[in-house]
């Protein structure tokens, strides 16, 4: 079986496979990884950095004039609304798609379909997805609670359908949210999505670019071992807007304030500086790790294309032996 699907076309790449626009984990090397093996890696631009962006976008310039990689890129949008002068750095790189999430992507929607790149929004609501396509999406992710990172409420389960429904023929929709093997392509694409976007299970990979330290929490943890709330953003001063939370790892600077909020906030100052630097060395009994309930599906640290082909291709049996297939899930 080939799992070809309107994503596939519209990105011009062989597997339906996504990589999560991770903030600094998915950089170019990642990405990369992700795009040679047949999936579509996106730069984690996160919160926007100029000299970031500008360190890491010659090596996927050149790799697409070299070999023709597709890539996006992608940014936090209410971050982006604050230095939109970051878009059109983005863009000279001339991406395949920019990823915009948490924000209105109207100010920024008509210039990247000028530039020929497509625009991918995510979402946590059909309300929000129905917006988004209104607003020139071309791709919705449909986002569910048990992502890693900040989300909302639904549940990937319910929510894809519904965003699939409600969208119609009008954009492609994706999946995201506890999306770590095949089992979960598979179950993407029979709720009526056209593929996934996966993050954690990528988190834990070679090329990712994070401390070896958390991505060996990831592999040790199970889905249980994660939580929603707001301590981490409390504890480095960045607090979202409702109806957005985080979630991340259970350690034991998470243990001490969760259900603690208002006096994490009332210490904030003082614990902010030492977040920081926990964050800075790897000290992830304080800082972190940004991971959702995927984890527990992770049990090795391999190379990005061992993930996108594991994926594929028991995604491929399961929707083979729905198919009256003979061949067996691994």
């Amino acid at each position: 079986m080939t799992l070809d699907t309107r994503l596939t076309r519209l990105l011009g790449v062989q597997h339906p496979v996504l990589l999560a626009a991770m903030d600094i984990v998915a950089d170019a090397r990642l990405t990369q990884a992700v795009s040679r093996a047949g999936g579509f890696g996106i730069l984690g631009g996160g919160y926007g950095d100029a000299d970031w962006l500008a360190a890491e976008l010659p090596a996927l310039v050149a790799a697409k004039a070299q070999s023709g990689l597709r890539f996006g890129v992608g940014f936090i949008t209410w971050s982006l609304a604050r230095q939109p002068h970051l878009l059109d750095q983005a863009l000279e790189a001339k991406p395949d798609a920019i990823w915009l999430s948490f924000g209105d992507p109207a100010p920024f929607a008509e210039r990247i379909r000028a530039s020929g790149a497509r625009v991918i929004c995510q979402v946590q609501s059909v309300a929000m997805a129905v917006d988004a396509v209104a607003k020139g999406a071309d791709i919705v992710v449909a986002q569910g609670s048990e992502a890693g990172g900040h989300g909302a409420s639904r549940g990937t389960f319910a929510l894809v359908p519904a965003v699939a429904d409600a969208v119609g023929d009008k954009a492609v929709v994706v999946a995201a949210g506890g999306v770590a093997d095949g089992r979960g392509l598979a179950a993407a694409l029979m709720l009526g999505a056209e593929g996934v976007v996966v993050g954690t299970r990528f988190y834990a990979s070679l090329e990712a670019a994070g401390h070896v330290a958390a991505k060996e929490r990831i592999v040790a943890a199970s889905g249980d071992d994660t939580v929603r709330g707001l301590v981490f953003d409390i504890s480095r001063r960045n607090v979202w807007p409702a109806p957005f939370t985080g979630r991340c790892l259970v350690n034991a600077h998470s243990e001490r304030w969760t259900g603690r909020e208002t006096a994490l906030m009332q210490h904030a100052a003082e614990i902010a500086p030492r977040y920081q630097a926990a964050r800075e060395v790897g000290d992830f009994d304080m800082a972190a790790v940004i991971a959702g309930e995927g984890a527990g599906l992770v049990k090795d640290i391999p190379p990005a294309a061992a993930i996108v082909r594991d994926i594929v291709e028991r995604a491929e049996a399961l929707l083979a032996i729905g198919q009256g297939g003979s061949v067996r899930p691994a």
